[in-house]
């Protein structure tokens, strides 16, 4: 016990010398002693006092960023918001890619990048439809300033048959293919497979080209329109055959080549279809016939005396 006391005493000394010595030393000396003492308890308390309440919103903050956004359904309008979320440098980019193709150059890998849209192939697809309906009337209108004979009358219900041809086109083949090939990676191990978007943006801009060649079928010479409609019919089929190729060499030789040669088929038929429709030569019911000579009566080709004598 004494020794509890000394030990005591000599703290109060120790703290008396150092008080007469400088008094603003003690004072800060307890002041840090305070503050230390104040924050740990702040911290390592149980929730109580401002950096707890700081700590528990971060942590809230942390957890709000970390949850993810429920997914829209499918037929809500958000769920299709974010095909149609796209500038115009990239959908110029697209379509500068499906007007150029070349090997080993993937249009889904460089030019979409996992980000389909349906934006372009919405709108490309409906100027085609368009300019299709115009340009196979404006045939018509030239062919009558160039012969007087032809009889015009405009043809409304070609815009009817370009759009539904060239939107079925752009979706139900797509459908099928993008059906085919899910259907053949389950007998390939290996045998990679694009989304159903995908297809459809690769088929949409692919018929780009054909619009500024429908423009060009105005000139009236049949060879030079077979020309343009040939390239375009090249270079689109090319970029499909370039895209699709990396997902199909997986599969049986037979199958590939069965399957590339089915999609330029159908795109040859789609553009073979277009210009024997809407550039047809003109049906028999738009010319107007010549007038015939009537024939003259006898009594007209006769003289005044064969006809005097004849009565007689």
């Amino acid at each position: 016990m004494a020794a509890a006391d000394e030990l005591a005493f000599h703290e109060f000394e120790e703290a008396t010398h150092l008080l007469a010595e400088s008094p603003d030393a003690a004072t800060t000396r307890q002041s840090d002693a305070l503050t230390s003492r104040e924050h740990v308890a702040v911290v390592v308390g149980p929730g109580i006092g401002y950096g707890a309440e700081e700590v528990e919103g971060e942590d809230d903050k942390t957890s709000l960023l970390r949850e993810e956004k429920p997914q829209p359904r499918f037929w809500t309008f958000d769920y299709y918001q974010g095909f149609f979320d796209v500038d115009t440098s990239q959908v110029l980019d697209r379509i500068k890619g499906s007007l150029l193709p070349h090997p080993g150059h993937n249009f889904v890998r460089y030019h979409l990048r996992n980000r389909p849209d349906l934006y372009g192939p919405f709108w490309i697809c409906a100027t085609l439809a368009f300019v299709l309906a115009v340009t196979g009337n404006l045939t018509l209108v030239l062919a009558q300033r160039r012969d007087p004979s032809i009889h015009y009358s405009p043809q409304f219900h070609k815009v009817t048959v370009a759009g539904i041809t060239i939107y079925c086109y752009a979706w139900l083949v797509p459908l099928a293919l993008w059906g085919f090939l899910r259907w053949r990676q389950g007998t390939r191990e290996h045998m990679g497979l694009y989304t159903f978007l995908e297809t459809v943006c690769v088929y949409g801009y692919s018929l780009f080209v054909f619009i500024p060649t429908v423009v060009l079928w105005l000139i009236p010479v049949e060879w030079l329109q077979w020309l343009f409609g040939a390239l375009a019919l090249a270079l689109s089929a090319a970029g499909l055959v370039f895209t699709l190729w990396p997902v199909v060499r997986e599969d049986t030789r037979l199958v590939a080549v069965a399957l590339l040669s089915v999609v330029v088929l159908l795109h040859a038929l789609l553009a073979l279809g277009c210009k024997l429709y809407f550039f047809q030569p003109l049906p028999l019911e738009h010319v107007i016939p010549a007038p015939q000579a009537t024939p003259l009566s006898s009594s007209v080709l006769l003289p005044t005396s064969a006809r005097s004598m004849t009565t007689f």
